[in-house]
């Protein structure tokens, strides 16, 4: 028999710091074989104003990890000669539309994230309007071509279910999955009345800028939620339930055959390195180990399922803040893995964010900003980068591990990151919103000449979207840039030179567009994302 104890011993330990560094509200973390549920860790808090605490019978929103039940009713449907997966989607709902001058958009494509369409900004309460949206967007490329992960492709999914079976998706989901497989601690979807078995959700305080791990936290904005891309709300044991019947790949079942669990985790299209998408699952193959799962992020929650279907094992965690799970998870699964296969336990993944010191040295120097007199000079002290800023030395963290991407809190940089740019290895430049700064060591333009409109568009714009709150637009060498609050950030690509609409994005298969209008002394008061609107504000 294998002894696991010391597997369980060593995950605790990580986790239990990780929840201090990560400044994660509560947590838990189910393991599980193919046979049984192995251990349920729970940590810190369901509600910090309470105290009350995580116990593994708290109720957590899973996310995206809904797409693949909804995946699984589909093929269910397909198996029972009901649905054709390769039939264009207006077949079964004849209201879904999208401007295209491409081959229709199939079921097949939408369940792999393929259609070629926007990912959804969910700015409206009813996904069904968002979905019926879609006819005011366009599809960039021809279906089946490129990946471009998309909520409301399982938006639309969601309501073909509906209209297939003509029943709410909340009563196909429970008849069909949730009952069968006695995950009766599991809401199909999720409304006021489960908001009292849930966990609080929280989400950093400024939700216009970057954070760093330790930043304030505050409780996040409630909705209900009843569509196919994300409607689930479980406990870890009960989502295990499920994850067993992934790793048995449906033997002894009757919601799943085994060759639906291949159309699942087929590797239709690549995400990422060594990452593909089937049907509501993803499977990687790193470090000489296959994976398979899916990430979840509602609004105050992060969860992932992640599972090595060779070995029989799988992972389950939930955390109501925007800590990212999956290295934890990643971690438990090697963990699990190394134990059942009595070889050493690996090492836990380092925690700190910290810039390797051999690496300081490349950031160091005195940067001149491209278009003003503004100079910023980067020292480094014990292995830190510091920003010498009016005789003062501040600390710059390294943000979300980022390679190049640094960021401090100090007033007068805390909307933006600071992002190093290299050029052939050597860094030559330094961005912080609008300004750019030039290396001394390197050479660069100082004349860039955009149409003198795209000033229109410069400014914050902000919605009641709790998804994407608000965005910022900057000019910086010439070019608009689109900044998230993370500070994630993507070029403006012009769709015609007098044109008011832009892509988001520089490839030409990017489906994400934004428009502007209602100018007014000069200044764009809205901007439209996939038919949701956000309009300029007056904070910087």
């Amino acid at each position: 028999m294998v002894n696991l104890a010391p597997a369980y011993a060593a995950l605790d330990h990580f986790l239990e710091e990780k929840i201090q560094q990560a400044n994660i509200p509560g947590m838990v973390v189910a393991l599980t074989d193919r046979e049984h549920l192995l251990r349920v860790f729970t940590y810190g808090f369901a509600d910090i104003a309470t105290r009350a605490p995580v116990t593994p019978d708290t109720l957590f929103e899973i996310g995206s990890i809904s797409k693949s039940f909804t995946s699984m009713l589909l093929l269910q449907l397909q198996a029972e000669g009901r649905l054709d997966l390769h039939a264009p989607v207006t077949r079964y709902l004849p209201w879904f539309q999208v401007q295209s001058t491409y081959e229709p958009i199939t079921v097949h494509h939408l369940l792999s994230h393929t259609a070629g369409i926007t990912s959804g900004v969910d700015f409206a309460p009813s996904s069904r309007y968002s979905t019926w949206a879609l006819r005011e967007t366009t599809a960039a490329s021809a279906p089946g071509t490129h990946y471009h992960y998309s909520n409301v492709a399982y938006q639309a999914l969601g309501y073909l279910l509906e209209e297939l079976l003509h029943q709410p998706y909340a009563q196909i989901l429970q008849e069909r999955l949730l009952t069968p497989l006695g995950m009766h601690a599991t809401e199909p979807v999720f409304t006021h009345e489960t908001r009292k078995r849930l966990a609080v959700g929280y989400e950093y305080f400024y939700d216009d800028r970057p954070n760093l791990t330790a930043s304030a936290l505050a409780p996040a904005t409630w909705l209900e939620c009843g569509a196919g891309d994300g409607s689930i709300a479980a406990t870890a044991a009960d989502l295990a339930i499920y994850l067993r019947l992934l790793l048995n790949k449906g033997q002894g079942s009757q919601v799943l055959s085994e060759a639906n669990y291949h159309l699942m985790t087929q590797r239709l299209i690549q995400m990422e390195k060594g990452a593909f998408y089937g049907y509501g699952l993803f499977t990687s193959e790193r470090d000489g180990s296959r994976a398979i799962g899916h990430h979840g992020e509602m609004v105050g929650y992060r969860s992932i399922l992640l599972a090595d279907p060779e070995l029989g094992l799988g992972t389950i965690i939930f955390v109501n803040g925007p800590a990212n799970p999956f290295g934890i998870a990643n971690f438990a699964l090697k963990l699990l893995r190394a134990a059942s296969l009595g070889e050493t336990l690996p090492e836990p993944p380092a925690l700190s964010t910290a810039l390797p010191i051999e690496h300081v040295a490349e950031y160091t120097g005195t940067y001149r900003c491209g278009d003003n007199d503004k100079v910023l000079v980067i020292t480094h002290e014990k292995g830190q980068l510091r920003l010498e800023y009016q005789g003062e030395g501040i600390l710059l963290a390294r943000l979300n591990a980022s390679p190049d991407v640094f960021y401090t809190d100090h007033p007068a940089f805390a909307l933006y990151p600071l992002r190093f740019v290299r050029d052939k290895g050597k860094i030559i430049e330094l961005y912080h919103g609008s300004d750019w700064y030039v290396s001394e060591q390197a050479m660069a333009s100082t004349t860039f000449t955009p149409p003198p409109h795209w000033e229109t568009y410069v400014g914050h714009y902000r919605s009641y979207n709790p998804w994407l709150s608000n965005f910022r637009i900057v000019l910086r060498k010439g070019a608009l840039i689109f900044i998230y609050p993370s500070g994630e950030e993507k070029k403006l690509t012009a769709l015609d030179n007098a044109s008011s609409s832009f892509r988001i994005g520089e490839e030409e298969y990017e489906p994400e567009c934004i428009h502007f209008d209602t100018v007014v002394s000069q200044r764009a008061l809205r901007a439209s994302i996939a038919g949701g609107d956000y309009f300029r504000t007056f904070t910087p």
